[in-house]
């Protein structure tokens, strides 16, 4: 279902706020030390940064518009060339629902107790440059690290006279309807669920969501990866 690095861009030129960003939350390895350019060239950042992009099918572009990085920024951090703040990486880290450790930890380490605190969640619009999100979603799993599934709070308004974008992605999903009325669309029939109403599906399959409550819908959405 909701999926933080889904693509659905336009590409277009870095903007010279881009750029500006950029120099304030990113420092050039070439002021680094010998010794930090080491230190951390040990953990290859970068190359686990494009990982992270590429299997989540994410451009370049399309990332730096949720994190407010241009692309060329972006490309110079995945190629080494520039070393990322800890709150850059951390804005990365929780676009794409990993913790800070996905970066510097042996992946014999997992963390298997996380907690996410209220105050800490970010709020993201399902398509970064739309000037009407179709619904907000805020991730509650973040932090952990080799997780089998990912949740998230999701906030539907209320479109009157817009039609829905149906999307699909690998494994299932399980919705449940905090508050509101929402309308799931799922192989191209409608099923309208109440608040206390729930629903698990095949998510590869096309689906879409739609408000039918003046005050939004809220829901609890789980996605969970496909069976081996």
């Amino acid at each position: 279902m909701i999926d933080p690095t889904e693509s659905h861009f336009s590409a277009d030129n870095d903007s010279a706020s881009s750029v500006t960003l950029d120099k304030v939350i990113l420092k050039e390895t070439e002021n680094a030390g010998s010794g930090v350019e080491r230190l951390l060239s040990n953990y290859d950042i970068g190359h686990k940064l494009r990982q992270l992009r590429l299997r989540k099918k994410i451009a370049l572009v399309d990332l730096g518009k949720h994190t407010g990085l241009s692309a060329s920024m972006l490309s110079q951090l995945e190629n080494g060339k520039l070393i990322p703040t800890l709150p850059t990486l951390a804005r990365i880290a929780m676009v794409f629902d990993v913790g800070l450790e996905h970066f510097f930890n042996d992946r014999k380490t997992r963390r298997v107790f996380s907690i996410v605190r209220s105050a800490e969640r970010l709020r993201f619009p399902d398509q970064a440059d739309s000037a009407i999100p179709g619904y907000y979603f805020e991730v509650l799993s973040f932090g952990a690290t080799d997780k089998s599934m990912s949740a998230y709070l999701a906030d539907f308004p209320r479109r009157e006279g817009r039609s829905p974008r149906h999307h699909s992605h690998d494994g299932a999903e399980f919705l449940h309807v905090l508050s509101g009325t929402l309308t799931v669309n799922y192989q191209s029939e409608d099923y309208n669920l109440d608040a206390g109403d729930s629903v698990y599906f095949d998510a590869s399959e096309p689906h879409s969501y739609t408000c039918r409550t003046d005050e939004g819908a809220r829901a609890l959405v789980v996605t969970m990866l496909p069976r081996l």
